[in-house]
């Protein structure tokens, strides 16, 4: 299925974000560069195979840096590129807003 067109820049914003572990992955990496392991660590719940297909979206979409180190092991360190650390104060503007407001937000799960 071919994907709609995107008639708002908010929606841009949301369609980068929507991954349930994207907002988290982007948060550890502002602390700074980690290895798959120290993000699998890090984000209780996710399998290796969602964090392996999250973080490589995030960098088709130039949000984050892939090194590979040609060693064995292999070794590879996923960092935000400049365009990534642009979305920390717009993901902190909502860390903020969800503080304040969450708890008056009516959400049905399941």
């Amino acid at each position: 299925m071919a994907k709609k067109a995107v008639s708002c820049p908010a929606e841009t914003a949301l369609t980068i974000l929507e991954g349930r572990w994207t907002l988290l992955i982007l948060r550890a990496l502002f602390e700074g560069t980690k290895r798959f392991s120290e993000l699998h660590r890090s984000l209780a719940g996710v399998s290796h195979r969602t964090l392996t297909h999250q973080l490589r979206e995030l960098a088709d979409s130039g949000l984050i840096n892939r090194k590979v180190y040609a060693q064995v092991p292999p070794k590879v360190e996923y960092s935000l590129t400049s365009l990534g650390r642009t979305l920390k104060p717009v993901i902190d503007a909502m860390h903020e807003w969800a503080e304040t407001h969450g708890r008056l937000v009516k959400i049905k799960r399941g």
